[in-house]
């Protein structure tokens, strides 16, 4: 059968999100609905390199995807996604609060719709269950990864405190902080990536739709950062201080990462990291806002003095390129230290903490202006650590007390979220280990 056709088995359809447009003429997308039991088992005959020729009404007309449409992460997976591969164009972070009266029973279900949901988009299906909302209809998975992690209040809740982390033990009150708790937090947290603008609005809004009920939205931010293809070379993104931003983020060929960033498959007891943690990590997420007016006003030596590094290229003020590791012990022509003693590169670096790291996934945001005039925009600030006791805490007391960049950013919202190992049964789920332990 053609993977253009409307694939049927007694009775019930199986229709995929991408060739929904070519039969919008016949049956109306937005009026199109299936019920559960037609989609438990999703189209695997739908190519996700192809897609119905927008407008063209023939169902057997197919235009190839671009490369950017066609990509795709696999959902099911020792890890959950959205953690290692590189960052997508958009993203959409929100938080929900489960419904009261939703417990154990009703947060397991949950999560099994979100994650039959997320491995369907992944693919470019349509999930089960769902009519079609319309926003993504002629676009292909676009590299969406869906991450989910559990809040500490959500245990309580769902009557699993003996399960909590020791790990999810609130973050410290650090200097500066001015959070704002409406904005903070949350039972639920879900990490929605993807390349193309639409694929993450509509992954995002389905979850939702699946959440009525059960669990409703506590906050949302948007964030953005460089389309793929717009420079000439893959390089460092920069940030809206035009900084490049992420130079020294723990790689994946580097022989700590594992270690750094997830749980052991084999979890210790001595460090209060439960069996169900297994492969997983802890996010945590910060809105902080840059203070641009009074940043952009600075010279540029000033702000490269801010951060270690020369603005246009990146590299250390102690020489080389961008991937030249900074010599903090170098001097300049004047004898004072070639990196101030306060730069952010100095106060930051593993080096000075420890060996505290974290895989840094942020995103820019801009949501317009305050009443002031000044931007309301900065950074959503994402990491992943495989205990945040050990990577953000230390890393961010030493920051907010000796960090020359702090008066030009205000940390404004904050969540810390277990983000448990993937779903590598295509049948299981993601918090499967936790919620039927």
């Amino acid at each position: 059968m053609s993977d253009d056709s409307t694939k049927k088995n007694s009775g019930n359809s199986t229709v995929s999100r991408r060739r929904l447009l070519a039969t919008a003429g016949a049956a109306g997308a937005a009026g199109l609905a299936v019920g559960a039991g037609a989609l438990a088992a999703t189209n695997s005959s739908a190519s996700p390199a192809a897609t119905p020729a927008a407008g063209s009404g023939d169902a057997g007309a197919r235009t190839p995807l671009t490369a950017l449409g066609a990509n795709a992460h696999p959902f099911h997976g020792a890890h959950q996604g959205g953690i290692v591969e590189p960052a997508q164009a958009r993203m959409l972070s929100t938080a929900f609060d489960l419904t009261p009266g939703t417990a154990r029973p009703g947060l397991a279900s949950l999560m099994k719709r979100w994650s039959a949901a997320a491995a369907a988009l992944a693919a470019g299906r349509t999930p089960p269950g769902l009519s079609d909302d319309g926003s993504a209809l002629d676009a292909g998975p676009s590299s969406l990864t869906v991450t989910f992690g559990f809040g500490a209040s959500v245990f309580a809740k769902a009557g699993l405190t003996a399960q909590l982390p020791a790990a999810l033990a609130p973050l410290p009150a650090f200097p500066e902080d001015k959070l704002d708790r409406r904005r903070s937090d949350g039972d639920l947290w879900v990490q929605v990536c993807a390349d193309d603008g639409l694929v993450a609005f509509h992954a995002m809004r389905t979850l939702q739709r699946l959440a009525a009920g059960a669990a409703t939205v506590r906050w949302q931010m948007s964030g953005f950062s460089r389309s793929p293809g717009a420079t000439a070379r893959p390089r460092t993104g920069r940030n809206l201080m035009g900084q490049i931003d992420g130079t020294n983020n723990p790689k994946p060929t580097d022989p700590t990462f594992d270690a750094r960033v997830f749980v052991p498959a084999k979890t210790d007891p001595a460090k209060d990291q439960p069996a169900w943690m297994a492969g997983g990590s802890y996010a945590v997420f910060r809105r902080i806002r840059m203070l641009l007016d009074p940043w952009d006003l600075q010279s540029t030596d000033r702000q490269e003095r801010v951060i270690g590094r020369h603005k246009a290229s990146g590299a250390p003020l102690s020489g080389g390129t961008e991937s030249t590791p900074a010599d903090l012990g170098k001097l300049g022509p004047d004898g004072g230290l070639a990196i101030p003693g306060d730069a952010h590169i100095r106060v930051a670096t593993p080096d000075a903490n420890q060996g505290a790291a974290m895989l840094r996934r942020g995103y820019s945001y801009h949501d317009g202006f305050r009443p002031d005039g000044a931007p309301d925009a900065g950074l959503l600030f994402v990491a992943f650590q495989a205990d945040p006791r050990t990577g953000f805490v230390p890393v961010q007391l030493k920051l907010s007390r000796a960090d020359a960049l702090s008066v030009f950013i205000s940390h404004e919202s904050s969540g810390l979220y277990a983000v448990p190992g993937g779903a590598a049964d295509p049948d299981g789920y993601v918090g499967q280990a936790l919620l039927e332990a």
